[in-house]
C-alpha cells in the first residue's frame, strides 16, 4: 500500500505542486488546478494495493466481502473496517499529495503560512470525505464493472464542475486559497466540508449496513 501510495500520490503531489505554482504566479493553468483537485481528492480514500486495483478484473471488492460474511463476520464491522481503511488512505495520500505541494510550490508557501495551508488541505479533505462515503456505498454494493462505470461517471461530473466554474469566472482554488487566508483555521467553509464529509460518511454508512443485508454475492 505505501509504494503504491508513494509512486501515485508523490506524480500527482508533484505535477499539482506545478500548475498551482503557475496559477498562483500569473493566473495561468487556474482550470487546470482545478480539474486536478476534483479528480485526485476524490481518490483520497482509495487503498492502492494489487488487490484492490484488481477490481475491474477479478471483482475483488465482492470477493473480499463474500469471504468476511463467510467467516462470518457482521455487516456493521466490515463496514467499519472499510472506514477505518479509508481514514487511513486519507491520512496517508493526502499527507504525500499536499505535503508535496506545499514543498515544492513557493508561491504557495508565501501565500499561506503553515498554520493556513493546514486549514486548506482540511478544507479539501472534508470535500473528500463528502464522496468517501458515497463510493465506499457503490463499492460494497455494486460489482467491480458497475462500481468503475460509476467512477468514471463521477469523474466527467468533477471536470465538468471545473470547467463550468472556470466559463463562469471562478476558481475553487483561489476561492479556497482566499478563505483559508483570510479565516486561517477558523474557516467557515473548512469546517462546513468537515462536517458534511463526516454527514455523508455516517448517513451512507447507515444505509450501506441496510442494503448489505440483502446483497447477493453469488
Amino acid at each position: 500500500m505505501l509504494l503504491w501510495s508513494l509512486l501515485f500520490m508523490g506524480y500527482m503531489g508533484g505535477l499539482s505542486s506545478m500548475i498551482i505554482q503557475d496559477t498562483l504566479d500569473n493566473g495561468d493553468g487556474k482550470i487546470l488546478a482545478d480539474i486536478m483537485f476534483m479528480t485526485v481528492i476524490p481518490m483520497l480514500g482509495f487503498t492502492f494495493s494489487k488487490r484492490t486495483m484488481k477490481y475491474l478484473t477479478e471483482d475483488s471488492y465482492t470477493r473480499m466481502l463474500a469471504y468476511m460474511r463467510a467467516l462470518p463476520i457482521p455487516t456493521a464491522v466490515i463496514l467499519c473496517k472499510r472506514k477505518l481503511n479509508a481514514v487511513s488512505s486519507i491520512g496517508l495520500n493526502g499527507t504525500i499529495f499536499f505535503g508535496l505541494i506545499y514543498a515544492f510550490s513557493s508561491n504557495m508557501r508565501k501565500e499561506l503560512p503553515f498554520t493556513d495551508y493546514l486549514a486548506f488541505t482540511l478544507t479539501w479533505i472534508g470535500l473528500g470525505l463528502i464522496v468517501s462515503g458515497l463510493y465506499i456505498f457503490i463499492e460494497l454494493l455494486a460489482s467491480g464493472k458497475a462500481y468503475f462505470i460509476y467512477v468514471m461517471l463521477f469523474t466527467f461530473i468533477y471536470i465538468g464542475t471545473a470547467v463550468l466554474t472556470w466559463l463562469a469566472g471562478g476558481n475553487l482554488i483561489l476561492y479556497t486559497v482566499s478563505c483559508s487566508k483570510e479565516w486561517g483555521l477558523l474557516s467557515p467553509l473548512m469546517w462546513g466540508t468537515l462536517v458534511l464529509g463526516t454527514l455523508s460518511v455516517q448517513l451512507f454508512s447507515a444505509w450501506t449496513i441496510h442494503r448489505l443485508k440483502s446483497r447477493d454475492l453469488v
